[in-house]
């Protein structure tokens, strides 16, 4: 099933877990479960840029006509 999670709601999500690991406020076990959920969370974010970006070079293309 895939996530369904707005983009700038997955980068705050991302940006609380790297604050959580600077501060050293994850034990061992929490890493593990927060490191999965950051590479969830990045490649989240990495396809929705990737469609975008297609999706603005498709209406570019388009009024060039």
């Amino acid at each position: 099933m895939k996530e369904t999670i707005k983009y700038e709601n997955a980068v705050k999500e991302l940006e609380n877990i790297v604050r959580r690991m600077e501060n050293d406020e994850l034990d061992i076990d929490s890493l593990s479960t927060e490191l999965k959920r950051a590479k969830t969370l990045i490649k989240l974010c990495k396809d929705r840029l990737t469609q975008a970006d297609k999706e603005v070079k498709e209406v570019l293309m388009n009024t060039e006509d």
